[in-house]
C-alpha cells in the first residue's frame, strides 16, 4: 500500500466525486479509479456506495477515514517537528494568557522577543485559568501565562513574578485620599468583581474570606479595564493589579496594608511534550526576562 493511496482516499472521502477528485489530484479519472480499486481489495471491502460519478463513504468508509485522517495528522506533525528543527528560528508560538495582566506587558514582551527572532509568528489567546489550562492539556497552546490555581501533571509551572493588589475606588470617593486601607473598611461598599472562574476574582474572595468580608457584588465585568470603568463611574469598588496602560485618571489604587494581597503569575506548559526550538527560545527568553 502507497501514502498516495491514502491521499486518494481522503480526496475522494471529502469531495465524493470522482471528477472533481481527479481534476484537484491532477491525474485521471481512469488513474484514480483503478488506485481507489487497489486500495479496497488491499482493505477487503468496499469504502463507497457508487452513484453514477458521485460517491459516498459507506460504513467502513467512515471508520477507515477516522484512521487515515489521525494517520496524516501524525505524519504531518513528524514532518513539521523536522523542520523546526532544521530551522530553530522560524516556527510559530501558541501563546495563552490571563484576561487581567496589564494591557502593555504583553505587547512588550513580543516585541523584545522579535528583535532577537523576527520570523517567529506567534498565535495569542486570552481566557481565565481554567479554560488556557484545558487548552494547554489539548495541545492547542504550547505555553501560558498564567497563576497557579487548579495546577496539575502532566502540566509544569514556574512563577515568574508576583503583584500586589490595590484596592480601586473612585476620585470622588471618601476613601480616596487614604494612604493605606484594610479589606474590613470595605464591607460596606458595593462591590464591582470579575466574573466567577476568573483566578483573580478567586484570589480576591480568598481574600476577602480570610477577614470575614462578604461584599455585596453589583456588577461582574469580564476584563480588569471594564471594572476599573466602573468604578471611574462612581459604581462601586474593587481589588485589582496596577493596571498599566489603562486609563486611571477618575480612579485612586490603594495599598491594602492587610491583609497582605498579592497574586502569582508563572509560565505553564506541559512535561514531557515535544516543544519546537521556536516554543523553547521563547520560554528560556520569559524566564530570563522575569
Amino acid at each position: 500500500m502507497e501514502w498516495q493511496q491514502f491521499e486518494y482516499f481522503q480526496t475522494l472521502a471529502r469531495l465524493q466525486h470522482m471528477t472533481k477528485a481527479a481534476k484537484e489530484l491532477s491525474i485521471t479519472q481512469p488513474a484514480l479509479s483503478r488506485s481507489l480499486a487497489r486500495f479496497e481489495e488491499e482493505i477487503g471491502v468496499s469504502l463507497f456506495e457508487r452513484q453514477g460519478r458521485s460517491i459516498r463513504l459507506n460504513q467502513y468508509g467512515e471508520i477507515l477515514l477516522k484512521s487515515v485522517t489521525n494517520m496524516m495528522s501524525e505524519f504531518e506533525k513528524g514532518k513539521q517537528e523536522i523542520q523546526h528543527l532544521l530551522d530553530p528560528e522560524q516556527g510559530q508560538v501558541s501563546l495563552g494568557f490571563l484576561h487581567t495582566l496589564s494591557t502593555n506587558l504583553i505587547p512588550d514582551l513580543l516585541v523584545e522577543f522579535r528583535r532577537q527572532y523576527p520570523k517567529v509568528n506567534f498565535s495569542l489567546r486570552q481566557s481565565p485559568t481554567h479554560i488556557l489550562l484545558d487548552q494547554l492539556e489539548k495541545g492547542e497552546l504550547d505555553i501560558c501565562l498564567i497563576s497557579p490555581m487548579g495546577i496539575k501533571e502532566p502540566v509544569a509551572w514556574k512563577e515568574l513574578w508576583r503583584e500586589e493588589l490595590f484596592a480601586i475606588v473612585p476620585t470622588n470617593h471618601a476613601f480616596a485620599t487614604k494612604e493605606a486601607i484594610t479589606i474590613e473598611e470595605l464591607v460596606e461598599e458595593p462591590f464591582i468583581h470579575l466574573k466567577k472562574g476568573f483566578s483573580l476574582r478567586v484570589t480576591v474572595e480568598q481574600f476577602l474570606h480570610e477577614v470575614g468580608v462578604n461584599p455585596h457584588v453589583t456588577f461582574e465585568g469580564e476584563e480588569a479595564d471594564t471594572v476599573a470603568g466602573l468604578v471611574a463611574a462612581g459604581l462601586g469598588v474593587s481589588i485589582l493589579p496596577d493596571l498599566k496602560g489603562v486609563d486611571q485618571s477618575h480612579i485612586v489604587k490603594i495599598p491594602i496594608h492587610y491583609p497582605k494581597c498579592e497574586r502569582l503569575i508563572g509560565i505553564a506548559w506541559v512535561k514531557g511534550r515535544y516543544i519546537s526550538p521556536a516554543v523553547q527560545n521563547f520560554k528560556e527568553f520569559v524566564l530570563k526576562t522575569f
